[in-house]
């Protein structure tokens, strides 16, 4: 069985509605079969909602509470996770390929 990590790696702000309202947050994603490890890389964007009644203010945001917003995103997680799973299936079973076999003749 897989385990996966995710990780907040920058966020990007605005000033408006309110100081350092983030808006962009980019993260990785590490899958691991316990041998082999791979990742991935996302970005998702928020939208700016100035009637947002359960606004954190940025310097009481936590990654938990970020990947909270990041991992809302309709089937992000699932998608991401199956990713991850074909690049450690594809190491752990290379796919064959056609080779270029000389003519018999």
């Amino acid at each position: 069985m897989n385990t996966y990590t995710w990780t907040v790696t920058a966020l990007s702000t605005m000033p408006t509605p309110t100081p350092d309202y983030v808006v962009l947050a980019q993260y990785t994603v590490t899958g691991t079969n316990g041998t082999i490890t791979v990742e991935t890389q996302g970005t998702s964007q928020f939208a700016v909602n100035p009637d947002q009644k359960d606004y954190t203010p940025y310097a009481d945001l936590t990654e938990e509470i970020v990947l909270g917003w990041i991992q809302s995103e309709q089937n992000l997680v699932v998608n991401t996770q199956a990713n991850l799973d074909g690049q450690i299936d594809s190491i752990v079973n290379p796919p064959v390929s056609p080779q270029n076999t000389p003519l018999p003749w």
